[in-house]
Order: C-alpha cells, then structure tokens, then sequence
C-alpha cells in the first residue's frame, strides 16, 4: 500500500502542508489546489478543525488525495480514517501509531532523522519516509548520504523547505515528494487568499516539472 502511495507521491512531487483553523475553508482550498493542478494536501491535526476539515475536502472535493499529518496517537489515527484521510503523516516514528494505521489499512509515513530510525521503519515493513525537519538535521547532504545504505528507502522531506530550496530537493532520485507550507499558510488561508495560494501552487506544480530527477520512478 505505501509503494502505491510512493507512486502517487513521486507524480504529485510537492505536498502542501496545511493549517486549517475553520472547516468552512477547506472545501475552497481543496478546489484552489485542484484547479492549479496540484490535488494532494496533508492537512495536519494542529487544530480543532482539522478532522472536519479532511472529511470536508474528501466528500467534496473529487480528486484531492488528502493526508493527515501531525499523527501523534492511535486516537488521531482513528480520527483521520473517521474523516476518510487517503494517508497519514507523523512528525516521529512510534511503532504504537504505526500498527494502529497498519491495522486500519491505511498507509503512514512516519517521520525519522537517523539510521537507527530508518531501520527501525524498515523492521516495521515501511519504505516510505518523512525526513523531518529536513533542513534543520541535515538538508541535503544528509538524504543523500542515506541514498548509499538505504537504496530501497523513498523520503518525503519535509521542514524549511522553500520555493527557493525545493528544486534540488526533488532532484535527488529518493526524494519522492517534498512538503511544503509556503503554499498555503495558515494567514493565507485564514484570509481567503485563494488567488494567492492558486499562484503558488501553479509556481509548484512548474517547479516540480522542472526537477525530474536522473531516476524518476523505482
């Protein structure tokens, strides 16, 4: 199930990761990311709103691969298969949450820093990561450096990667997809900024055409 969730990564490239504090924009932002040709959010449980919020978008929304991101418990697992969540994202790896998801069949990229995490991801039967913070504990030279023990690993790289910066993320072969919070933020959002964030998604969806990687697909 994640190598399917890799594939549809990899044509995607960049995930936009969103705070909703009001449902009630969730089904506009759904259709603005829609429509710039960028149907993928991972909209994190950072607010209250964040489970109406994903079960908005997958009932009305057609086509919007929706993620749930910010998975801490089994609690949260349980609440993004309530509202229909396509895939789950966690800042960390804990193999309690892991099962959980496994159990619910839906898949989880859980998040790792080190070879000991990734080993640990491995043990577990998972091949899809999120490096996070990705710049913070490494940036490119680290995920690259995991390329040469890990060659069966896909990472989506996620924390302080910019319009800037993200190119050359997407350039290395097992980067499948990038996450990025530039493209709808939290103010953008809240504001109603639906040209704003439609423009930036139409600049990802560029970018991402413009950094296929020497091996697109594994």
């Amino acid at each position: 199930m994640n190598l399917d969730l890799e594939n549809a990564l990899r044509r995607v490239r960049i995930v936009p990761v969103i705070e909703i504090a009001d449902a009630g924009d969730a089904v506009p932002l759904g259709r603005t990311l829609t429509e710039a040709g960028l149907p993928v959010a991972e909209v994190t449980f950072r607010t209250p709103a964040a489970a109406e919020a994903i079960a908005r978008m997958v009932r009305e929304v057609p086509g919007l691969m929706v993620g749930a991101g910010t998975v801490l418990s089994e609690a949260d697992v349980d609440a993004a298969v309530d509202a229909g969540a396509h895939f789950l994202v966690s800042p960390g790896l804990n193999a309690a949450v892991v099962e959980r998801a496994r159990r619910a069949g839906i898949p989880i990229i859980p998040g790792v820093t080190s070879p000991t995490e990734i080993e640990t991801a491995r043990a577990l039967g998972l091949r899809l990561l999120k490096l996070f913070p990705a710049e913070a504990v490494g940036g490119l030279p680290l995920v690259k450096a995991f390329a040469a023990p890990y060659p069966d690993v896909a990472f989506m790289p996620t924390g302080g990667i910019t319009a800037d910066t993200v190119a050359a993320w997407l350039q290395v072969p097992t980067v499948a997809a990038c996450g990025g919070s530039w493209i709808a933020t939290r103010s953008d959002i809240a504001g109603q900024q639906w040209d704003d964030i439609r423009s930036k998604a139409s600049q990802a969806v560029q970018l991402a055409s413009q950094a296929t990687p020497s091996v697109a697909s594994r």
